[in-house]
C-alpha cells in the first residue's frame, strides 16, 4: 500500500546483491511513496558504482566515504581521491564513516586515524557526514566537536538517550531502521518515543538490517513505509504527519537540493539536478 513521500536515508544500492534487480527496485521503491535515496560509499573502489548510479537517477544522492568495517582496504590516497570526488553535485555528504569498537578485529588507531583525517575534509568541503558508530559514541562525539562538519546523520543509531542529545545539539539527526520493527527491541523503542521527530530519519541500511516481516532476506528501500508505520505507532502519529517532518528532516540535514529535475534518454540527470518531494 502507498504511503506518504518519504526518504531512505541510508541504503546501499550500489552492493552487488542489487545487481540483477535494481532498477525494479528502485521502481518498486518508488511505487509505495520512496521518493529519495541517499547512497553512502564505503571503500573507494565502489565510489565509481555510486556516481553512476546518482547520475542516472534524479532522486538518487551520494555520499563517499571510507567505512570502518573495510578498514584493511583503506590507503592514504583513498583520502586524497575522496577530496576531488565530493566536487560532484549529486554527493552531498561524507560517509559512511565513523569508529566500530564493537568488532575487536579492527584496529582502533587506524580507524581514529581515518576518521579524523575524514572528518576534517568534512569541515573543509563544508559538508555534513553520515555517520557509523558502534560502542564509541562518546570518543565520536569528541571529535566531532573537535572538528564539527556541517552536521549530518548518526546511522543506525543505538546509544543513549544523552548521547543522542548530544548529537541534536551538533546539528545531527538520528537514523531509525528495520530493528525498530522488533518487539524484543525495547530500548530501542523507547528511545524512539523520547526523542523528538524534529531529529528523527527513517533508513533501511539495505540490503542488510531486515525489518521484522523481512527477516533472513535481503533488505530493500521497497520496505521503508513499514518503518514510518512502526514509528507512528510508537509516537502517536499520523502517517502522513510523521512522513512529512522526516523528509524535511533528511533534505535539511543533508542539505539536498529543491529543484525538480528528470532523468534524460541518455541517463544522465537534466539540469538543474535535485528533486521535489511530493505528498
Amino acid at each position: 500500500m502507498k504511503t506518504a513521500a518519504i526518504i531512505d536515508s541510508h541504503c546501499h544500492l550500489d552492493f552487488p546483491d542489487y545487481d540483477q534487480d535494481r532498477e525494479q527496485v528502485l521502481e518498486n521503491a518508488r511505487k509505495l511513496g520512496v521518493r529519495g535515496f541517499i547512497v553512502p560509499g564505503t571503500t573507494a573502489r565502489r565510489w565509481p558504482q555510486i556516481v553512476k548510479l546518482c547520475r542516472r537517477h534524479a532522486d538518487v544522492f551520494g555520499a563517499l566515504g571510507l567505512h570502518p568495517f573495510f578498514l584493511d582496504e583503506h590507503g592514504m590516497a583513498d583520502l586524497e581521491k575522496l577530496g576531488s570526488c565530493l566536487e560532484n553535485r549529486k554527493i552531498i555528504a561524507v560517509g559512511e564513516i565513523g569508529l566500530d569498537f564493537m568488532r575487536s578485529d579492527l584496529d582502533p588507531e587506524r580507524q581514529l586515524c581515518f576518521f579524523k583525517m575524514q572528518l576534517k575534509l568534512a569541515a573543509e568541503q563544508e559538508l555534513p557526514v553520515i555517520l557509523h558508530c558502534r560502542k564509541a559514541h562518546d570518543t565520536a562525539l569528541k571529535l566531532l566537536k573537535r572538528y564539527p562538519p556541517k552536521g549530518g546523520i548518526a546511522h543506525a543509531f543505538n546509544g543513549s538517550l544523552q548521547q543522542a542529545k548530544a548529537y541534536i545539539r551538533l546539528g545531527f539527526c538520528l537514523g531509525f531502521g528495520g530493528m525498530l520493527t522488533y518487539e524484543r527491541s525495547t530500548r530501542l523503542r523507547q528511545l524512539a518515543r523520547q526523542l523528538p521527530v524534529e531529529s528523527m530519519v527513517l533508513e533501511t541500511d539495505a540490503p542488510g538490517m531486515s525489518g521484522t516481516a523481512h527477516r533472513g532476506q535481503r533488505n530493500s528501500p521497497e520496505y521503508l513505509p513499514e518503518v514510518l508505520q512502526t514509528l507512528a505507532e510508537l509516537k502517536n502519529l499520523p502517517v502522513e504527519d510523521l512522513a512529512r517532518q522526516t523528509t524535511t528532516n533528511v533534505r535539511c540535514s543533508l542539505a539536498l537540493p529543491d529543484a525538480e529535475s528528470g532523468t534524460g534518454q541518455n541517463g544522465q540527470i537534466d539540469p538543474p539536478g535535485g528533486f521535489q518531494i511530493t505528498p
